[in-house]
């Protein structure tokens, strides 16, 4: 038996970067949306942007004002953004102020003003800003039969007219359960705006979108000199996974380490090393990129404490140059420090960054600079994010580095101060153990997914060409509190002592 053909539902690209992904390719046409939040979260904005995308002279634009701010006011402000066409406004996009129906508090006029100038103009987008308004310029004592009718007879008329419709509104998140005007909506679209310690964070949700399935959750948002743009949880990476062959066998820079490590790590890992400060994880997050650039493998740094300037002096430093890698567009530095990040604009800056470049490998230095540069309540789920950011970056075919600061404890030998050790296919740790009055430096490999590796610890130091591995510490005991002791008081052992001691 075969299928009765479906109607096709055509898209509307909405002009606001990840938002088309957020709603599943694209806002339905013809349908009858909601924007609704509480003030200053965006929602002006948003519809302005939107119908400047989409107004033509095939498919012209209205904007109603009630009784919010008068259009010449809100043009004032609407034209900084880099959306904003003067032209369109001379052809294709008309505002319509209805205050004085609005104030009489006639729905009914305001209704057939609408129904007269959709009539006479025959627009393909019309907004209404602010839709709340009408409730409150109604005269009658109990409005909600009244505006439930004026709400369904708007929405036929618009949908007869085959105009894609948005109603602004100021509401609060316990009116979204009963109030009728959103029953009728096709589509509503909540934006939020919340203060979280000294930084404000913009968010948004799809709550309603008839026809198609749009991504769950809580998205962020930020309006810049573009206008809005939408980060969405899925990182913007939907249909971006590559092909996942048989690993290969890559690099970290100093092969030494590479023996250790079974002969490298695998492609398309990702590798986690922990140690306090001055260890030499930037050390080695740098051996990884310049010996990926070396073989021909461009790639991306993400630095959340130094800057690019500082970080390419360090690497210069051990005789690296990455520097004219930069300049020949085969590395990026992403320099991120504010304080007001999420997860999901990070991830989405580091991605536009491999696809420019075609980034083979990656390194987060560090993990906890990252977590001070994000609002506080994105702090809280920092876990979650990141293992959802690091999951999304390796599917890319990347080979991720990340480095974590630990405070060293000389009574244990804990790997992060985060719990996210099973974020990594792979952990090197790094710490400072004393011997003999003397702080000296200890590599060990902790886990590799799917390879052998060494089980010694080794000591190492840092000299004028980056990393070097030495002997394993075999003649002592208690290395992983810190504080170790001879297995014996041979002469060995004291050999042992005096030649480190000598170097």
């Amino acid at each position: 038996m075969s299928k009765p053909n479906k109607v096709t539902i055509r898209k509307l690209l909405t002009g606001v970067p990840g938002l088309d992904e957020v709603f599943g390719g694209g806002l339905p046409e013809y349908s009858f949306n909601i924007i609704g939040g509480t003030p200053g979260c965006g929602k002006t904005t948003l519809a302005h942007q939107i119908m400047f995308a989409n107004a033509t002279p095939e498919r012209p634009a209205i904007y109603f004002t009630v009784l919010g701010e008068p259009a010449f006011k809100m043009l004032r402000y609407q034209q900084q953004y880099e959306f904003f066409d003067q032209e369109k406004l001379k052809s294709t996009i008309r505002f319509i102020n209805l205050s004085k129906f609005a104030l009489e508090g006639d729905l009914n006029s305001v209704l057939d003003e609408i129904i007269k100038e959709v009539g006479s103009f025959s627009p393909g987008i019309v907004v209404v800003d602010s839709f709340r308004t009408m409730k409150w310029s109604t005269q009658s004592g109990d409005t909600t039969g009244e505006l439930q009718a004026f709400v369904q007879k708007l929405a036929l008329y618009l949908t007869s007219w085959q105009a894609t419709t948005f109603l602004i509104g100021e509401y609060s998140d316990k009116e979204i359960q009963n109030h009728p005007i959103f029953t009728v909506a096709d589509g509503l679209f909540w934006l939020y705006q919340k203060a979280e310690g000294n930084s404000i964070v913009r968010k948004m949700q799809v709550m309603k979108l008839r026809g198609q399935a749009s991504i769950p959750g809580i998205h962020t948002v930020r309006i810049t000199d573009s206008g809005m743009q939408i980060f969405p949880r899925t990182f913007g990476l939907i249909n971006q996974h590559k092909p996942n062959p048989a690993p290969k066998r890559i690099s970290i820079g100093v092969p030494s380490l590479d023996a250790l490590m079974g002969g490298g790590i695998h492609e398309g890992n990702s590798v986690l090393v922990s140690g306090p400060s001055g260890a030499g994880k930037s050390i080695l997050g740098v051996h990884f990129i310049a010996k990926g650039l070396q073989v021909g493998e461009p790639g991306v740094i993400a630095i959340f404490e130094e800057t690019p300037g500082t970080y390419l002096r360090h690497a210069s430093q051990i005789g690296l140059d990455l520097s004219t890698h930069k300049k020949a567009g085969k590395l990026e530095i992403i320099y991120l420090r504010p304080l007001d990040l999420s997860v999901d604009e990070t991830l989405h800056d580091i991605a536009e960054a491999v696809a420019r470049t075609g980034a083979k490998r990656i390194v987060l230095d560090s993990l906890a600079g990252f977590e001070m540069a994000l609002a506080p309540g994105f702090r809280t789920d920092f876990r979650e994010s990141l293992y959802r950011m690091i999951s999304a970056l390796t599917k890319l075919g990347v080979t991720v580095l990340s480095t974590i600061e630990t405070q060293d404890k000389f009574d244990s030998f804990g790997l992060s101060n985060y719990n996210i050790s099973f974020l990594s296919d792979s952990i090197i740790r790094l710490r400072y153990v004393s011997i003999r009055g003397r702080l000296r430096k200890l590599l060990a490999i902790v886990k590799m997914r799917g390879s052998a590796h060494s089980n010694d610890m080794y000591e190492y130091r840092i000299t004028e060409t980056g990393i070097k591995i030495e002997k394993p510490f075999n003649n002592y005991r208690g290395l992983t509190s810190g504080i170790p002791a001879p297995w014996d008081n041979s002469e060995e052992s004291d050999a042992d002592d005096q030649e480190n001691e000598s170097e």
